[in-house]
């Protein structure tokens, strides 16, 4: 590692530390589409104020030499009970970013869900080695889910994220402010934003144009998609108002290997999505970037895991701290995963800043276990934790006894 390299790690000391940082180094339409959140960002505030809502009961005088964090999911061994949630177009804040990612969570052993709006072909990501995650956008034709799910498969992923809340993109108000659209419209604006941030231009779009062309949207469907900067062409979001329960029954039908959902909120969603055989639920309000007013899923998990006990029970959005992921652990969560922060380092400092955040998330779960007096993640459940009140929780979302893990 380079000293300009080790110069730039040594100014991430927590996960809050690369959103600061990439401001600084990313166009102000690319930072506002991660940094996006829905409308007033009340969901943004839920998830944030959901882990404010309990608090540790540690163990004092325990031998906390010896911690494992390893977690099984799905037959893999992971060294973290966190991974990389999907992202799109990561590669216009980093260069060939899905990738990036992908080869620091090879170097991490955790896993990374690749995005269906990705700009990096799936068969390129897939070869690297641990990397047989993707998460789709289903089309709105049986016949396009057949044709995406058979590339999928061709490509070599092995588990299959799809994402359930997207009957329709979100308002687009607060993107509009920041200047971004999909596909990006040329404009005079656009190239000064872009101007403002040499680095960037030079470092990750100039040479991307250089070596790869214009982006294309490549994984949306089986077939090529929009170029990423384009005046007329449009994203084909649209056409999935009609979606309902028998499109992941067919995708159920199609797909041989892990099927996992991901946006669920609802306890009787995921009640009806494992009786349509999925292998995992994530649960996710999409990072506060979908629906405003949406509940954390950090208050649904103890109610959703009473409900569905027997296949893996994930997580994510909101997630910034080693204690967050402690708590959704002891919550009866089987696993985290985290977005935007892992963007982030990307954009700042390439695979290094990937493998650097993603030490120090290890470093304070492993830290944390040990003020909290564990040594192992199967020892955290509800014992773990504190809730003041639960007054003005619903019934149907209050807390439940700990469980087995």
């Amino acid at each position: 590692m380079n000293f300009w390299t080790q110069k730039k790690l040594s100014r991430i000391r927590n996960l809050h530390d690369v959103e600061r940082l990439a401001r600084r180094k990313l166009p102000r339409p690319i930072f506002g589409y991660i940094d996006h959140v829905a409308e007033d960002g009340r969901t943004h505030r839920a998830n944030l104020s959901a882990f404010d809502e309990y608090s540790f009961l540690p163990k004092a005088f325990v031998n906390v030499a010896q911690i494992d964090l390893q977690t099984e999911l799905f037959g893999s061994r992971y060294a973290v009970p966190f991974g990389i949630a999907p992202m799109g177009i990561s590669a216009l804040s980093a260069y060939q970013g899905d990738l990036v990612l992908a080869r620091a969570a090879a170097v991490r052993n955790l896993p990374m869900i690749m995005s269906g709006s990705s700009l990096v072909p799936m068969e390129e990501v897939a070869s690297v080695e641990g990397a047989d995650w993707f998460q789709a956008y289903l089309p709105g034709t049986p016949e396009g889910i057949e044709a995406l799910l058979s590339r999928i498969q061709r490509a070599g992923f092995k588990k299959l994220v799809v994402t359930l809340d997207y009957p329709v993109p979100p308002n687009p108000d607060n993107l509009r402010r920041a200047g971004f659209s999909s596909p990006l419209e040329p404009s005079l604006r656009l190239a000064f934003d872009g101007l403002m941030r040499p680095g960037w231009l030079c470092n990750t779009f100039l040479r991307t144009l250089w070596k790869h062309g214009m982006p294309h949207f490549e994984n949306n469907h089986a077939e090529r998609g929009a170029p990423v900067i384009s005046r007329r062409a449009a994203r084909d979001f649209s056409g999935r108002r009609h979606f309902d329960w028998g499109y992941l029954d067919l995708v159920r039908r199609l797909w041989p290997e892990t099927l996992i959902v991901k946006g669920v909120l609802n306890p009787e969603d995921a009640v009806r999505a494992q009786q349509a055989g999925v292998d995992g639920i994530i649960l996710s309000n999409h990072g506060a970037r979908q629906l405003d007013c949406s509940i954390s899923p950090l208050q649904v998990l103890p109610d959703v895991k009473r409900r569905v006990s027997d296949i893996p029970i994930m997580i994510d959005s909101g997630f910034r701290r080693g204690t967050d992921v402690i708590k959704a652990l002891a919550l009866g969560a089987d696993f985290v995963f985290v977005g935007r922060p892992f963007n982030y380092a990307a954009a700042y400092a390439g695979q290094a800043g990937v493998e650097h955040v993603a030490e120090l998330l290890q470093q304070e779960i492993e830290r944390n276990m040990a003020l909290l007096g564990l040594t192992s993640l199967s020892q955290l459940d509800r014992s773990c934790l504190y809730q003041p009140t639960t007054d003005e929780v619903p019934p149907s979302l209050s807390p439940m006894a700990p469980k087995a893990r």
